[in-house]
Order: C-alpha cells, then sequence, then structure tokens
C-alpha cells in the first residue's frame, strides 16, 4: 500500500515538473523568436518591426528607390508526413502598379500551402522542367514572350531546392524561402513548434530581396500605370 502511494506520488510530481518544463520551454521559445529578424533589421536603416500573433517577428522598411519590402516569418504545420517548416516570405512592393500579368510558380505543391499566393491564380500553365514536382499559374494576361522570361528566372529560382514560391504580380514580387525544418522531439512528444535557430542571417534576408527585385526586373518593359501600397 505504501509502495503504491509513494509510486503514484513520484508519477504526479514527475508529471508536474515535466509539465512545468515544458511551459517554461514554451515560453523561452517564444522569447527567442521575437529576435530572430534583428540581425537582418540593422541591414535597413528605417526598419520597422512587429510582431505576428505567434511571436514571430515582422520587419517593414524601405530600398534606396522607394519600394516597400516587407519581410516574414511563417510556421507552416500543414505538411504532410514531414516536420514543421519555417519559411522566409519577402515581399516587394512597387511604387506604381505595373503594366504586366500576374504569374508564378509554386515548387512540391500539396494544396495544403495556406500562404501561396500561386493558389489564387486562375490559369494553369506549363511549368518549367524540373527535378521537383511545379504548379505554375497565371492570371490569362501573359504574353507569350513575357511567359518565356518569366519561365527563364523562375527556372533558375527554383535550381536551388530551398526556394519554395516565386511570384510577379503588377503590384509586386513575392519569394518565400525554407529556413529551417521544427525540431522532431519537440513536434512529436510536445506538440510544440520549434526551431533550431537563433537568427535568420542578414546575407540571406538580403538574397531573398535580391531574389524579388531580380522577378521585378524579369518583366519590366511595362511602364507604371496607378500608385499602390503593398503587394497583393
Amino acid at each position: 500500500m505504501i509502495t503504491t502511494i509513494a509510486l503514484s506520488a513520484f508519477i504526479a510530481a514527475a508529471g508536474a515538473w515535466i509539465g512545468k518544463r515544458a511551459i517554461s520551454d514554451h515560453r523561452a521559445s517564444l522569447a527567442k523568436r521575437r529576435g530572430l529578424l534583428d540581425e537582418a533589421a540593422r541591414s535597413f536603416p528605417d526598419a520597422r518591426i512587429s510582431f505576428a500573433p505567434d511571436h514571430f517577428p515582422i520587419l517593414v522598411s524601405r530600398l534606396e528607390d522607394g519600394r516597400q519590402v516587407r519581410i516574414e516569418l511563417l510556421a507552416d504545420t500543414m505538411v504532410t508526413r514531414r516536420l514543421p517548416q519555417l519559411w522566409l516570405r519577402v515581399t516587394l512592393s512597387e511604387v506604381s502598379e505595373r503594366s504586366r500579368p500576374a504569374i508564378g510558380v509554386l515548387a512540391r505543391p500539396t494544396g495544403a500551402e495556406y500562404y501561396s499566393l500561386v493558389h489564387d491564380l486562375p490559369e494553369w500553365m506549363a511549368p518549367p522542367q524540373m527535378d521537383a514536382s511545379v504548379l505554375m499559374r497565371g492570371d490569362g494576361r501573359a504574353t507569350a514572350c513575357q511567359v518565356e522570361r518569366a519561365i527563364a528566372i523562375f527556372r533558375n529560382l527554383l535550381s536551388d531546392p530551398a526556394v519554395k514560391e516565386a511570384i510577379i504580380s503588377p503590384r509586386g514580387t513575392r519569394v518565400i524561402r525554407q529556413v529551417a525544418q521544427g525540431e522532431r522531439g519537440a513536434h512529436l512528444l510536445l506538440r510544440q513548434i520549434r526551431f533550431a535557430v537563433t537568427t535568420i542571417s542578414a546575407d540571406l534576408v538580403s538574397k531573398a530581396v535580391a531574389e524579388a527585385q531580380s522577378l521585378s526586373e524579369a518583366l519590366a518593359a511595362g511602364g507604371a500605370t496607378t500608385a499602390v501600397h503593398e503587394a497583393a
């Protein structure tokens, strides 16, 4: 009887300790998230940082030419048979809307990419031939020449397996890159989302911004039409 009581007390105490430790670790993880873009922010003199409800930072700034750049981190738990993914999303908004079509590609599509703009485009298009599966869609306004130029730059971007999505639209461009996978133990045992990264390097952010700029220039023949403030 005494042994049973002692065992029950030990189990209860162990459970309480594990629960307390899990809460403490989760709070520490949330605090760490908030600083993930601090290094990158130093590359933008007028950077403004806010925080999403899940505590991941959102960095907004402007390039020298006046265009707004928005840098976000997205935790994706809707992946099938894989660990959670942490995505870096860079959106470059044009100062004025451009007279060009919307066209984009999504690598390794599953249909569960809630963050994807490609899924919202109405026209299915033949994608560039790559080792991985690729979904390519547009708004139906691209000329054959524009499609050819877009495919060339999409093929170049998707040769890097970390690139998940690339979009060109009249209002701006967007690039989404993988930056980390979730920690297996935290995900499987505690159902928590933790990523083994302490910072998103300024070099990686600069690379993604440069890729968004290259997308903007890919169909640069079109002129400005109306002023815009943020890419769709």
